[in-house]
């Protein structure tokens, strides 16, 4: 694995902001699977897609970020025709990293703090 790909690099945010967007995604969430769904919607209305980004060495296109049934968020990367869905935590981040990418420090912050 090179270096580049180790890293997980998203934007640095205050932790007030942090804790503002994690209130934005989850308002009036009852629950853990009303929480991944709002999430969801936060990644649908701020992430830009596609990008692209490398995974294992090898160049794949984020095309979406979706909720499976167990409430984790996945990114569904492309390689040509292949599809893989990869848990949004484990996704190295491009470097520039794409906009919206401080949703997904905000989810990774909000998954800590449980």
């Amino acid at each position: 694995m090179s270096s580049r790909e180790g890293k997980r690099s998203a934007p640095r945010i205050s932790t007030v902001r942090l804790r503002a967007m994690i209130e934005e995604a989850t308002v009036d969430a009852y629950g853990d699977e009303e929480q991944a769904m709002g999430w969801e919607c936060a990644f649908e209305e701020h992430l830009v897609l596609p990008f692209k980004t490398t995974v294992l060495g090898v160049e794949v296109t984020v095309e979406r970020v979706t909720m499976r049934g167990d409430n984790r968020i996945v990114a569904i990367c492309a390689r040509g025709r292949t599809r893989q869905a990869i848990a949004l935590l484990d996704l190295p981040l491009p470097s520039p990293a794409p906009a919206g990418a401080e949703w997904i420090a905000a989810y990774r912050y909000f998954l800590g703090e449980r």
